[in-house]
């Protein structure tokens, strides 16, 4: 099987053509080497291990940031969810979000039981905000147009399917 080149040494773009050839090869792992659920829960699961540090450590700059050390971070380890699939969850609550009955801040790699491959979400995630009044600040914003333009990318995807993304559809022939 052949698998995807963007050419573009851009880590997000390389990694949403891995996603794009799982689907169009019906595989999933490094190299494309897994086809079956139970490897496919395998490789999820080192994913899981993998992730640990980075995503507590996100919340760990929030919490010292912006909480003032007043949060505290949780994971939950690879779980199976309600759907028969897993999931793995790291959490940031603190006082204030408690009191005020909300869900805290949330990373959440989950693969759905109907799902191929897994995925990321948070808890709300859907607007960003944007405060930006230099080109500085401007220019500090790339990482986060760049995971709005992989996200809807992924979506539109998702509506139709790999198909629409030529460098996946030829890297395949």
């Amino acid at each position: 099987m052949t698998t995807a080149h963007t050419g573009t040494g851009l880590p997000h773009l390389a990694a949403l053509a891995r996603h794009f050839a799982d689907l169009r090869d019906g595989t999933h792992g490094e190299g494309g080497d897994t086809v079956t659920r139970r490897g496919k829960e395998a490789h999820f699961e080192r994913t899981a291990e993998l992730l640990h540090p980075h995503a507590a450590q996100v919340l760990r700059e929030f919490d010292e940031a912006l909480l003032l050390g007043t949060g505290e971070v949780a994971a939950s380890g690879v779980r199976r969810t309600a759907d028969g699939g897993l999931g793995a969850e790291w959490t940031l609550s603190w006082p204030e979000q408690r009191e005020a009955r909300i869900a805290p801040i949330t990373l959440l790699a989950f693969y759905g039981a109907g799902f191929h491959h897994p995925h990321l979400r948070g808890a709300t995630v859907h607007d960003w905000p944007l405060n930006v009044f230099t080109p500085e600040q401007a220019a500090a914003e790339v990482p986060t147009l760049r995971a709005i333009a992989t996200a809807d990318l992924h979506n539109l995807v998702f509506q139709r399917d790999y198909r629409i993304v030529p460098a996946i559809v030829r890297a395949g022939q």
